[in-house]
């Protein structure tokens, strides 16, 4: 008679020599256990990269895409190893302070922070989180780090400009349109580099006979009065300083002066691509790859005290020909052979 036995893996099994062999399997199995789960491959656990931006959202389209472009390469991979959480805000202290508060409640493994307004705003609630800041001038007189070469604390990144580029600004707008005798600035007075800025652009153009007005502006309504009572001015030019402000306002901005016949120069190329006369500033995409870099390292467990604090080395100058035509001006041909790009 065929006797039946179901063994202890719950397969139905014939005779003896089908319950020994079985038997014999499961010990084997036991057996192996440690070793394998010594050997197996631990599941990588997702990293949460936070940013928290005051620029819009077409803007930072592709300096997003030049970040992790750069920590793909790393690396990083969205949706796998990687999760970017990007929070778009006014450049106002009240909502970068909102959303700031709001990504550090989802506890990142680091936080990005543009500009100054941002970082002041997210070392409220960041606490021992690591960040990594860009587009800050002067960390070092804003008490946010000790050094540029040891930062110390939980903080590091990149500046943007040294407050001595305001000279070379004034120095641009003034060989572009030598007729230049007057120069309205724009400022954003929530950004707290905002002050030293003007003041020594204004120091700069008292050194070579020019009239800097600075004028503080918090809105579109009050871009505009700035805009057109500049044009109401003989042989006047009009500079932004590098604030996510003008950024946001960069299509009302560039219309505005080109309606009025206004020389104007910003520090930001997509100003200039957008039909303003000129930019001179960073190269955006290679900063933002920059600040990947540094995540990666930082993820990877260096500390952010152990990361310098890097000042720019490369600016662009960018000459928009079609706007100087519009605007009457012949670029001097020393100028022109100056620029890292000419737009037609």
């Amino acid at each position: 008679m065929l006797v039946h036995a179901r063994d202890a893996f719950g397969f139905c099994q014939s005779g003896p020599r089908m319950i020994r062999r079985a038997f014999i399997r499961a010990i084997a199995l036991l057996a192996a256990a440690p070793w394998l789960a010594a050997n197996a491959q631990p599941v990588p656990r997702r990293r949460l990269v936070g940013m928290v931006s005051s620029f819009s959202e077409q803007q930072l389209l592709p300096l997003r895409a030049a970040l992790l472009d750069r920590l793909r390469e790393l690396g990083w991979r969205e949706g796998d190893n990687l999760e970017f959480d990007l929070r778009l805000a006014k450049p106002m202290s009240s909502s970068l302070s909102e959303a700031s508060a709001s990504l550090v409640q989802r506890q990142p493994d680091l936080l990005i922070a543009q500009g100054s307004p941002t970082l002041e705003a997210m070392r409220k609630y960041s606490g021992a989180i690591p960040v990594v800041f860009l587009l800050v001038a002067d960390p070092v007189e804003l008490g946010v780090v000790a050094s540029l070469s040891h930062p110390g604390g939980s903080l590091t990144g990149f500046t943007n400009f040294e407050l001595a580029v305001g000279g070379k600004w004034v120095d641009l707008l003034k060989a572009v349109d030598t007729t230049i005798e007057r120069i309205v600035l724009i400022a954003n007075p929530d950004n707290n580099t905002s002050a030293p800025f003007a003041r020594q652009i204004e120091s700069d153009g008292r050194e070579t006979g020019v009239n800097v007005q600075t004028i503080y502006v918090g809105d579109a309504g009050e871009i505009e009065r700035a805009i057109r009572g500049a044009g109401g001015l003989p042989r006047a030019g009009l500079m932004t300083l590098p604030d996510s402000l003008p950024i946001l306002h960069q299509d009302l901005i560039v219309s505005l002066t080109n309606e009025l016949r206004i020389p104007s120069i910003h520090p930001f190329r997509s100003f200039p691509t957008s039909g303003a006369l000129m930019s001179y500033g960073l190269d955006f995409p290679e900063l933002f790859r920059e600040v990947a870099s540094y995540a990666d390292r930082i993820l990877r467990g260096t500390k952010p005290a152990d990361l310098p604090v890097q000042a720019p080395t490369k600016f662009e100058l960018v000459i928009n020909l079609k706007t100087a035509k519009l605007l009457g001006i012949e670029v001097p041909p020393a100028l022109l052979a100056s620029a890292d790009e000419a737009i037609e």
